[in-house]
């Protein structure tokens, strides 16, 4: 039978039979299901059979043909927000770097020596501080003490804080300097080493998580005030509110009293005194040196613990 032979019915009429492969298909149907040939035409385009309105490729035999199916407008906006974020990703990869580098030219980060110290403020002079940060820094090892005035700094001249700030910057951490300073008026001098800010936090953080815990004096700070001891040109802490059957109190430190030193150490600010107080062991005894109006008294006191 040639390819533009008709296909014939079936015995029942309702299905005819592929006059190519002899495969029994629905009568509606123009082509064969199993071979792709096609009523009246034969196989379709270039040899190749016709399969559900599509070309399907064939070698030595025809193959069955799969359709083609467009993506929705859903996968497409998928697609693009993935471009978009691989692209954000590769972008902030790239211009991090650029940022950082431009942030460290225009910020660049400034190396400086520390003292020890909790803050330097202009007076007359030089700079002065209100006290020692903690035990064992630069400033507590050169035997300085909150109200002292630093006039002179490695052979340089000390006008106010900002000068100050500069020579820190630009004394190597680790360098042994020599350091002018004034006391109740009187000239002194002192070798003092810094260290970096790391090491002056570390020193810090020891002390604040000492396994001991902090001593009890019995007074509030807050109602402590600097006085100058007539007559002299040396300064004090005035207590004006001592705690009542607390150690202070229990060792005979009354209202009024006015503390120039503590277990040896010459008090000159509140700030110092309340570091000195901290300091100390807990009930460990120590001198207290006191003004009581023109009485100079030194009092053993057996301290607490906070």
């Amino acid at each position: 039978m040639s390819q533009n032979q008709e296909m014939p019915l079936s015995s029942s009429g309702q299905s005819i039979i592929c006059s190519n492969c002899h495969s029994t298909m629905p009568a509606e149907l123009r082509f064969c299901r199993n071979c792709g040939f096609r009523l009246g035409t034969g196989f379709g385009e270039a040899g190749q059979p016709f399969v559900g309105g599509n070309v399907a490729t064939t070698g030595s035999a025809p193959l069955v043909g799969k359709k083609r199916r467009r993506k929705s407008g859903m996968t497409w906006i998928f697609i693009a927000l993935i471009v978009f974020f691989v692209g954000a990703a590769a972008f902030t990869a790239i211009i991090s770097p650029i940022r950082h580098t431009v942030g460290i030219i225009r910020n660049p980060i400034v190396v400086k020596s520390y003292l020890g110290v909790d803050g330097l403020d202009n007076t007359e002079g030089g700079v002065t501080f209100g006290a020692i940060n903690a035990p064992d820094g630069p400033a507590d090892k050169a035997g300085l003490v909150g109200g002292d005035v630093i006039t002179k700094f490695d052979g340089q001249d000390v006008h106010d804080e900002d000068q100050m700030s500069e020579l820190m910057v630009r004394t190597p951490i680790g360098k042994t300097v020599d350091v002018e300073y004034l006391r109740d008026g009187e000239k002194k001098t002192t070798k003092l080493t810094t260290v970096s800010q790391e090491e002056a936090r570390r020193l810090t953080r020891e002390f604040e998580h000492r396994p001991e815990g902090r001593a009890r004096f019995g007074f509030d700070n807050d109602e402590t005030e600097r006085v100058q001891i007539p007559g002299t040109k040396i300064y004090g802490v005035k207590l004006n509110a001592i705690e009542t059957s607390r150690p202070a109190d229990l060792a005979g430190i009354k209202n009024g009293d006015v503390v120039i030193e503590f277990d040896g150490v010459p008090i000159r600010t509140s700030d110092e005194f309340a570091m000195r107080v901290k300091r100390a062991l807990p009930y460990s005894t120590v001198d207290v040196v006191v003004m009581r109006g023109d009485e100079k008294l030194k009092i053993p006191v057996k301290l607490g613990k906070q």
